[in-house]
């Protein structure tokens, strides 16, 4: 009930936020930010993931969801990054072997990147966390194309 409060008192105070949409030279470039919590939901105790896709730099989906199967890969955890990238097998991480070497192949291939970053730059954190600060929370509605649709251009 707390979450639905917290969304409630953002929309009253927030009428004016509206997602701009920018032409971008860069229209073919692809971003997306995921992240999950663990075993988050205090009543069944199922793990809530949620992704942003960016195409050209303009949001074009998103989502948040209570996940109904085990959460294998974790974007902002730096032993994930040195699981996909590192072609060395170890005893701790036999059961992620097939998932890493698919992963590992588009790493090489440069299909796929896989950069670590920082929590704070962790846009997917406001899908899957309620604690995030009013300033990283700003930032990532800038990131998002939220802005004052009254607003003068």
């Amino acid at each position: 009930m707390n979450a639905v409060m917290r969304i409630l008192r953002y929309l009253k105070n927030a009428p004016e936020k509206g997602i701009l949409f920018t032409k971008n030279v860069d229209y073919q470039s692809i971003e997306v930010y995921t992240d999950a919590d663990w075993a988050g939901a205090m009543d069944d105790r199922r793990s809530t993931s949620g992704y942003f896709t960016f195409v050209g730099g303009n949001l074009v989906t998103w989502k948040s969801y209570l996940s109904r199967q085990p959460i294998q890969l974790f974007c902002d955890n730096k032993v994930a990054c040195g699981i996909a990238h590192n072609p060395v097998q170890h005893d701790r991480t036999k059961h992620v072997e097939v998932d890493k070497f698919f992963i590992k192949e588009k790493l090489d291939d440069k299909i796929e990147e896989f950069p670590k970053i920082r929590s704070e730059d962790q846009l997917a954190d406001i899908l899957t966390k309620a604690t995030v600060s009013s300033r990283v929370f700003s930032k990532f509605l800038d990131k998002l194309g939220m802005c004052d649709i009254y607003a003068p251009t």
